[in-house]
């Protein structure tokens, strides 16, 4: 039975905003059925071997010895134990993962994870993203920004454009000087478009520029939340009237002694400016410049054991670069591998039971936590994906075997909030009392269970 096909209803008013955002972080732990949870940012994802140790000596040493990769390409302990936030945070503290204790939960920031690495090298926006994180933690304005909103740097290739940036910067290959400035003030990388929210329109503004436009348009905001009474979260939660466009955030820049032009019609978020790029959502080996490879996986359903990331970390120090890049996609790059021992080690990943090879069923399917580990799941979902997969199917009401129509990403949610679902159209897999529905998500339909209704469901989810 093929899904149900999505309708497109009138889009809700945003929300009202009136009380505090309690999003967890690595300090404000968040209490679930299986424990305490901790989320722990890491802007562009990256790690160090040193930083990757520890996060796996504390999954071990205080939570239940795995790690949960988030969409965001942040890592979640979970199981830690009442009153172990302290100890936790001495670790964090210890290896450079709490730069700014105040700032912990808005160093929400996104950045293509093959940046710099593949064959056809783009533009390096992660030196853009550590900027914009030094200049994050030295904001006092910014500590009012929510643990939700987001930073999007997308290196040309169009692969995390679209993942739902309230400030994005999309760089441009060729270079641009400043507008309006005597001189070229191009940098390394180039020229940015920045847009903010759903906006169309776009700013063209100086590579060397870029972090300080992202935060000044990230205090645009502030300012224009502030002044809508909304209390609100992120860029779409603005109310008509009060929303903040790219003419808004260019009078910002003004003001801030930043140069922009006005691109009335910038190309549509996903879109690749440069067709060769590799695929960084797939996983296996990128080729790189002469003899440099990166290896990219997947972890299961977002989630390792700690003897997994282990041995990520092992190979990232012994032949690696020394780093690791965590993805949206909830998987791991590892960068800086000779060509000769790269099919050796993604053979070793694929032996530890990672997801290495993109034909791989494991791939493109995803799934929320579910039970045991939250309460508000009316199902073990991790466990009924894991079964359907074992007998042939993406989904549990007779699609065909192998991967979803369209090479469509599926996403098992044990409750209607469908915490984690990816973006854009995927096939929606829903626990319901009744049984499971489901249905094809697209974009700009919000996933709710009023527009997602299916025939009668075929497979029954387990008692709660």
């Amino acid at each position: 039975m093929p899904p149900s096909p999505s309708t497109r209803p009138q889009a809700a008013a945003p929300p009202l905003r009136d009380r505090g955002d309690a999003c967890p972080g690595a300090l404000r732990l968040h209490r679930a059925a299986d424990g305490h949870l901790a989320r722990i940012r890491l802007p562009a994802g990256d790690l160090t071997v040193r930083q990757a140790t520890v996060l796996a000596d504390a999954a071990d040493l205080l939570g239940d010895g795995h790690l949960s990769l988030t969409s965001r390409g942040n890592v979640e302990l979970r199981g830690l134990a009442e009153g172990c936030g302290g100890r936790l945070a001495a670790l964090l503290r210890d290896a450079g993962l709490l730069p700014s204790e105040r700032h912990e939960r808005i160093r929400n920031i996104l950045a293509s994870p093959l940046a710099g690495l593949d064959r056809h090298t783009p533009s390096d926006v992660r030196r853009w993203a550590r900027e914009l994180d030094a200049l994050l933690c030295a904001s006092e304005s910014a500590t009012a920004l929510s643990g939700r909103f987001l930073f999007v740097l997308d290196d040309g290739r169009g692969d995390v454009a679209a993942l739902g940036g309230d400030v994005s910067l999309l760089a441009e290959a060729e270079p641009v000087a400043e507008p309006g400035a005597a001189g070229d003030r191009t940098g390394p990388a180039g020229g940015a478009l920045l847009r903010v929210g759903d906006d169309p329109a776009a700013l063209r503004i100086a590579g060397p520029d870029a972090p300080r436009a992202a935060l000044a348009a990230a205090e645009a905001f502030l300012t224009a939340a502030a002044a809508s009474g909304s209390g609100a979260w992120r860029v779409r939660e603005l109310p008509d009237g009060h929303g903040l466009t790219a003419r808004d955030v260019a009078a910002a820049l003004r003001s801030a002694g930043i140069g922009a032009a006005y691109v009335p019609e910038a190309p549509a978020p996903g879109t690749r400016t440069s067709p060769p790029y590799a695929d960084s959502a797939a996983p296996g080996i990128v080729e790189g410049p002469d003899d440099d490879r990166a290896l990219s996986v997947l972890a299961p359903l977002g989630r390792l054991s700690a003897a997994q990331w282990r041995l990520l970390t092992a190979i990232a120090a012994d032949d690696g670069s020394g780093a690791l890049r965590l993805t949206p996609w909830r998987g791991i790059v590892l960068p800086g591998l000779p060509a000769a021992a790269a099919p050796r080690r993604l053979a070793e990943l694929t032996t530890a039971g990672l997801i290495t090879d993109p034909a791989s069923p494991w791939h493109r399917l995803g799934a929320c936590t579910g039970r045991p580990g939250c309460a508000k799941s009316l199902t073990d979902v991790r466990a009924d994906a894991t079964a359907a997969l074992a007998a042939g199917a993406a989904v549990p009401d007779g699609l065909p075997t192998g991967p979803a129509p369209g090479g469509l990403p599926v996403y098992w949610s044990g409750c209607a909030r469908r915490c984690g679902h990816p973006h854009g159209s995927w096939i929606d897999v829903l626990a319901t009392a009744e049984g499971y529905r489901v249905a094809l998500v697209e974009p700009d339909t919000a996933p709710t269970a009023a527009h997602t209704a299916a025939p009668p469901p075929t497979v029954p989810a387990p008692a709660p």
